[in-house]
């Protein structure tokens, strides 16, 4: 792809997500999601392999529903209560409407099959876009709706993210699919808390966000799309294996890694709420992501996958140069549960 039109693609992706940050009405907000929307179908299919048109099709197909959902909801609620804000979502047969059809945005269950399949039919970079920036708009509406739902629904959409994603990842090999159902699964322990603490839920968004970057920019760094790719890292490079099986365990929330901050907050506010029982069933469920996470450790330190000389071993290849940006949210997903303290009382006095 041409470097300057690639450039205007991102700047696109920016100017819609920003477009319904600053959004208070529903039809700006929702232009501005769909600005973003196709600014990254190009990028998509920017390699022209048939699995990527084959995901790029798909997503712009379930993107286009999504789409026509929301602006549907918005217009039935306009039309019957006189207004446009994002706030004031409140005719009870629009709201459902819109709440399905960002749940279908997000890619949070039981809308959340086409994620792991788009997501292992794109490269790495685009996938890193997916599964951060693009999250951003429909979870910014998600949260200044949140509010006029009835408390089962986004604890019910939660909760049942949350066990889908950690049953379906358990058998994969592909690590794209694996931080697919990650994506699946901290969304859904965002959802979960929306309604009782916004704050912590942006939280949470921001450290997955660190985290999935440092993820999949060691993908990159590395050339690791699945396991055995990943088992010979070691012979590249020993620093960058034990840094990536940090990060993924830090996104499975194993203490005294960052990703352990946000689920520890959550399950507290559960139980503040008096909802022990939900918070049991979360935090069961997160075993069966950290199973995954710890196969993935186990496979790369542990085990060597067979390989005949036939095949070109990834180790042979030159390691690609590190940089400042790699580094930087490595350590910030890692190293920040000792500051929980601090985060705590700033998250409470800005946010």
């Amino acid at each position: 792809m041409i470097q300057t039109l690639y450039m205007v693609f991102i700047f696109s992706l920016g100017l819609g997500t920003t477009l319904t940050f600053a959004s208070n009405h529903w039809l700006y907000a929702w232009i501005g999601v769909e600005i973003s929307t196709f600014a990254i179908i190009p990028i998509m299919a920017q390699s022209h392999h048939p699995r990527a048109v084959e995901a790029t099709v798909k997503y712009l197909l379930i993107q286009g529903a999504a789409a026509g959902l929301l602006l549907f909801g918005t217009i039935l609620n306009a039309a019957l209560e006189k207004n446009w804000t994002i706030t004031e979502l409140t005719h009870p047969f629009a709201t459902p409407i819109v709440l399905f059809a960002l749940v279908l945005k997000l890619g949070l269950a039981p809308c959340h099959y086409w994620v792991p399949e788009i997501m292992q039919g794109l490269n790495i970079k685009t996938g890193l876009i997916l599964a951060t920036w693009q999250k951003l708009a429909p979870f910014a509406l998600f949260l200044q709706m949140s509010h006029t739902l009835q408390p089962w629904m986004p604890l019910s959409i939660g909760v049942l993210s949350i066990i889908a994603a950690g049953w379906a990842g358990m058998n994969q090999t592909q690590i794209r699919k694996i931080l697919a159902y990650s994506s699946i699964a901290h969304l859904g322990w965002m959802v979960v808390v929306i309604q009782y603490a916004p704050n912590l839920a942006v939280l949470a968004l921001v450290i997955y966000i660190l985290s999935t970057l440092a993820a999949f920019l060691a993908m990159e760094q590395t050339s690791s799309t699945k396991i055995n790719n990943l088992s010979q890292v070691w012979s590249k490079s020993p620093s960058m294996l034990t840094m990536m099986i940090l990060v993924l365990l830090s996104l499975a929330g194993l203490p005294p890694l960052t990703g352990f901050l946000p689920k520890w907050l959550v399950l507290n506010m559960m139980v503040q709420q008096q909802m022990i029982i939900i918070a049991f069933v979360i935090s069961m469920s997160s075993l069966l992501s950290l199973y995954f996470y710890l196969r993935l450790c186990y496979f790369s330190t542990l085990t060597v996958f067979p390989a005949t000389t036939k095949i070109s071993l990834h180790w042979r290849h030159q390691m690609k140069k590190q940089n400042i940006t790699m580094a930087t949210v490595a350590t910030t997903s890692l190293i920040l549960l000792p500051l929980a303290p601090l985060i705590s009382a700033l998250m409470l006095f800005y946010l």
